[in-house]
């Protein structure tokens, strides 16, 4: 069916999708970090379900998401993305233990931004952590306008005032109107990403239909931590 050249349509990664994700990273990732065929290649083995693209017209790639299903007790929270992701190949997916959907990326093309594609993204990922009854969504969100502001503040305070809507963050802002929550500030997380100077955000979204009373009173005192580590910082 041939589509609207504008229509944006949301639907699993294909082979034929990598050339086109592979350049879209490049463009969204200046500094050299990528995409490889491997990667994207080891992604669809372990858990062709959990990746997705966002399609403009009938071909156009303007957008992708990435994730697994991990035991979270098995990480550290602190843990980087290299960690969370076995080196970005996916190898760790437990889809039988695990109970978290971990988003190691969603991106969208810089040209079309502003169009609701990772929103669309979002809720597809969403939509499959429903389906397949995981308790949550976690990932790390690298904060990246941190740059700017590193010479006055803390990580966990520019977090924080990113959360309280002081400043806004192009990654962070964003996710925090999906529905996540901040639950702590770590280091190290993408180690070579001069915007973000290494820091992330440890976000979480948590499934309605499965989450219950002590899920979100566990989100709430690490919301508490956070303002307290940020608190302390200015003392």
């Amino acid at each position: 069916m041939k589509r609207s050249p504008n229509t944006i349509t949301i639907r699993n990664t294909q082979p034929d999708d990598f050339s086109q994700i592979i350049e879209m990273t490049k463009t969204v990732y200046p500094t050299g970090l990528a995409w490889s065929e491997a990667q994207l290649s080891s992604h669809l083995r372990v858990f062709s379900e959990g990746q997705f693209v966002a399609v403009k017209g009938n071909s156009e790639i303007v957008g992708m998401a990435a994730s697994l299903i991990i035991l979270w007790n098995d990480y550290d929270l602190t843990g980087t993305w290299r960690d969370f992701t076995d080196h970005g190949m996916f190898t760790n997916h437990d889809p039988e233990n695990g109970r978290t959907l971990y988003g190691a990326e969603v991106m969208v093309h810089p040209a079309e931004q502003g169009k609701s594609i990772g929103k669309q993204l979002y809720r597809s990922r969403r939509l499959l952590v429903e389906r397949l009854a995981l308790l949550r969504i976690r990932a790390g969100a690298r904060l990246r306008n941190y740059h700017l502001y590193a010479d006055k503040m803390t990580a966990e305070q520019y977090c924080l005032k990113v959360v309280r809507g002081e400043i806004g963050d192009p990654t962070l802002s964003f996710q925090l109107k999906q529905g996540f929550h901040v639950l702590a500030v770590v280091p190290d997380y993408l180690r070579h990403d001069p915007e973000s100077m290494g820091f992330a955000a440890v976000i979480e979204w948590l499934n309605p239909k499965v989450a219950g009373p002590k899920d979100y009173l566990r989100r709430d005192q690490s919301v508490q931590r956070l303002a307290a580590a940020a608190n302390q910082s200015t003392s």
